[in-house]
C-alpha cells in the first residue's frame, strides 16, 4: 500500500486534488486527458458564460491559483461543484459531481445532432490505492462507466450519461511511495479491484443522484438528446 496519496482541498467553483510524485493517471478529462503522471487534478465549474478556448492555458491558472504547479488534469463542469459526492469502498475513493439536466443514450432514437447545448456533466475522480497495469487502468475506465451507468437508470435517468462527461483514475506506480508487489493484471468489473471500485463509483453518482432526483423541476423528462 501507498504512504501518502491524492489528497482534496474545496476552493470557491473548484475542486483541487494535490496528487504527489509517484502517481499516474488515466483520464478522458479536457485538459490532461490520456496517460500521464499528473501533479494535480481540478474539477472546475463553469457558467454559460465561460468562453475561454485555451483550456490547457486556464486551467494552468487555476491551479497556480490554488497553489499547485506542474502538469495536471482539469475536468470542466457547468454543475454545482461544491456539491461533490464522495464513496469510499475497502480503500479506493471516488468523487462525483453529478448534473444529468440533458441525459443521452450513445445510439438517440432521433438525430440530436453533434452538441446539446449546454449539457449536464458528471464527473468522476478516482484513486486506488494499488497499481495498476496499463491494460487494468483502460479496464478501469470501463469498470467506472459501467457502475455510473447502473446508478442512473437506477436512479430513472432516461440515459447512460452525458454527452460531456469525464473521468480520470489516479493510482500510485509500481514501487513507489511503498506501493509493492506487481501491478494488479485487471480491473475488470469482476476482477478484486474491479469490483470495489464499482462500489465506489455507484456509491458516489448514487449519492449524487439521491441529492438532485431525476427529473429536474426544470426539465421536461421525455425529451431524449
Amino acid at each position: 500500500m501507498v504512504t501518502a496519496a491524492p489528497t482534496l482541498t474545496r476552493h470557491p467553483d473548484v475542486l483541487a486534488w494535490d496528487v504527489p510524485a509517484g502517481w499516474v493517471a488515466l483520464s478522458s478529462a479536457a485538459v490532461g486527458g490520456g496517460l500521464l503522471r499528473p501533479r494535480w487534478v481540478l474539477n472546475a465549474g463553469v457558467g454559460d458564460g465561460f468562453s475561454r478556448t485555451d483550456l490547457a492555458t486556464w486551467s494552468a491558472e487555476v491551479a497556480g491559483q490554488v497553489g499547485l504547479t506542474g502538469l495536471g488534469c482539469a475536468l470542466l463542469t457547468a454543475a454545482d461543484v461544491s456539491q461533490v459526492q464522495h464513496a469510499e469502498v475497502e480503500g479506493v475513493l471516488a468523487w462525483a459531481t453529478v448534473g444529468v439536466t440533458k441525459p443521452t443514450w450513445p445510439v438517440p432514437a432521433v438525430d440530436v445532432g453533434g452538441n446539446p447545448g449546454n449539457p449536464g456533466t458528471i464527473n468522476i475522480v478516482v484513486t486506488l490505492p494499488v497499481p495498476l497495469s496499463p491494460t487494468a487502468l483502460v479496464q478501469s475506465l470501463g469498470t467506472i462507466t459501467e457502475a455510473k451507468t447502473q446508478a442512473l437508470i437506477e436512479g430513472g435517468v432516461p440515459g447512460t450519461g452525458t454527452a460531456s462527461d469525464a473521468v480520470v483514475v489516479l493510482c500510485p506506480e509500481a514501487g513507489a511511495l511503498g506501493a509493492s508487489g506487481r501491478p494488479e493484471a485487471f480491473a475488470g468489473v469482476r476482477s478484486r479491484w474491479g469490483a470495489v471500485l464499482a462500489r465506489a463509483v455507484h456509491g458516489a453518482v448514487a449519492a449524487g443522484l439521491a441529492a438532485h432526483p431525476w427529473p429536474p423541476d426544470d426539465v421536461d423528462p421525455t425529451v431524449v438528446w
